[in-house]
């Protein structure tokens, strides 16, 4: 049986933060705020993947009230929502991630975090999709104050 789950994220932009979107330090003047490196792409992937399994969110599994995961690596933590997954008997299909950005432009970046995500994953870099957007200067990212995410995952349930 297959199983589809989304997820969602979003932070703020500020100063004196480095700038991580699917594990890669984008060249910002601005950062993401948040208890770990605030990567917005993994963690709405994150929510994605464990929502398809229903496995609750990430911040159930890695609350920003613990402070083991101050500063934590969002790639680490998805390679633990991955190890998770497989515990339970799932495989991840494909996944699908769009940025919300209004700045800086993502596209020089996306063949890198598409590499992240799929060696993290342990799938395919056909099965991983990456894309960026703005939204033509409305709402808060398009004032340039924080980015969203959105994602999609596809897993298999061997259980079945």
């Amino acid at each position: 049986m297959i199983r589809v789950g989304q997820g969602f994220d979003v932070h703020k932009l500020v100063e004196k933060r480095d700038l991580w979107i699917a594990g890669v330090k984008v060249p910002y003047h601005l950062g993401l705020l948040g208890h770990s490196d605030a990567d917005v792409a993994l963690h709405a992937l994150c929510d994605a993947i464990l929502g398809a399994a229903s496995m609750r969110d990430i911040g159930y599994h890695f609350p920003d009230t613990d402070p083991k995961y101050k500063g934590a690596d969002s790639r680490v933590l998805l390679r633990r929502v991955r190890e998770m997954l497989e515990d339970e008997g799932y495989s991840i299909g494909n996944v699908d991630v769009t940025i919300v950005a209004q700045a800086p432009k993502m596209l020089p970046y996306i063949p890198q975090m598409i590499q992240n995500i799929s060696e993290d994953l342990k799938i395919a870099s056909g099965n991983v999709s990456v894309k960026a957007t703005t939204t033509e200067r409305l709402g808060f990212t398009g004032r340039g104050e924080g980015i969203a995410a959105f994602a999609i995952a596809l897993i298999d349930d061997k259980k079945s």
